[in-house]
């Protein structure tokens, strides 16, 4: 039996009045260990042919994961505060909050329900809304379900929704949307009306690099470093031989990582309750520069912007908004 078919805990069922949980729930003993979520995603992705469970993509699970009572390692938010540049509180940066939910995401992906592969998979844009301060030391329950299966011109996509709560209060949200290249919804003809960023195909607009205001000089440690503090091990990150068998002339930056950077460059000024948006362009290769501009907007948020200086391609678009 997998976990994403064990059944609740007896003695502790869910409260989905309260909880804003919704249809079925299952609750899990405990954080799934991402090695071994990752294993499983690889070895039923090559059993499945690498094109989803049955080579196209139909229903998403309809229930939603539950973990009650996940908390932070101070050392571990010490040494990701260090690496990413957030200051040494504690508070938990939202990037961090991401991390100690993704193994419950990763149990939804990798279950024998879910209809697309997890081998393959691009990560396209991520958004969270932080409701208030979490706190080192409280205790998190995350759930986690999926929706949204779409139709795109270069695959299906789905978004993977997180809600984190502190007794019942939702402190948390966050949605992660992803795509599988190639693959094809059951009974549909092909493809869509939106490319891999998610914007109309025939609406791009023309981007023409601003001043930067900063530069992040990435070496080739940076996959390993940020793999340590998140768990995330994904060897496109951290091995010349898998970034290479995926398309990429060498390791490259986890995606999150940068997000989570230019978070930290928008600082203290991002308030504690705020709205935290980025769409991926390119994947940033190591080692490797990338120009950043940090500017305010018209609604009292930020923008960040990162890019390749020789090329002008964009990797990254960030907004970050008072909440």
């Amino acid at each position: 039996m997998t976990s994403a078919t064990r059944p609740p805990r007896p003695g502790r069922p869910p409260r989905p009045e309260r909880e804003g949980l919704g249809g079925d729930v299952v609750e899990l003993p405990g954080v799934p260990g991402l090695g071994r979520m990752y294993r499983r995603g690889v070895v039923g992705s090559v059993l499945h042919g690498g094109g989803g469970r049955t080579g196209r993509a139909d229903a998403l699970p309809t229930h939603r994961l539950l973990v009650r009572g996940v908390q932070a390692d101070v050392d571990r938010l010490t040494a990701y505060q260090h690496l990413l540049g957030e200051p040494g509180t504690d508070v938990l940066p939202a990037g961090f909050v991401h991390v100690l939910t993704f193994p419950t995401a990763l149990a939804l992906m990798t279950g024998r329900d879910f209809p697309l592969p997890l081998l393959g998979m691009v990560h396209l844009a991520n958004r969270v809304t932080q409701h208030r301060p979490v706190l080192l030391g409280e205790a998190l329950d995350v759930v986690v379900h999926a929706e949204n299966l779409a139709t795109r011109r270069a695959g299906v996509s789905v978004d993977v929704v997180t809600r984190v709560l502190v007794g019942g209060d939702v402190v948390w949200d966050g949605v992660s949307t992803y795509l599988v290249k190639g693959a094809r919804r059951a009974g549909a003809a092909g493809g869509g009306p939106a490319d891999d960023s998610g914007q109309s195909s025939t609406a791009r607009p023309v981007w023409t690099p601003p001043d930067p205001t900063a530069r992040w000089r990435l070496g080739t440690d940076v996959g390993r470093a940020y793999a340590t503090v998140s768990g995330d091990r994904n060897p496109i990150h951290t091995s010349a031989l898998a970034a290479r068998a995926f398309g990429f002339r060498r390791p490259i930056a986890h995606g999150m990582y940068t997000a989570a950077r230019a978070l930290a460059d928008v600082g203290a000024a991002r308030g504690e309750a705020f709205d935290w948006s980025v769409e991926f362009a390119r994947p940033v290769l190591l080692p490797g520069t990338v120009s950043v501009r940090v500017a305010p907007d018209d609604d009292g948020g930020f923008t960040v912007a990162g890019w390749d200086a020789p090329t002008g391609r964009r990797h990254l678009d960030v907004t970050v908004r008072p909440g």
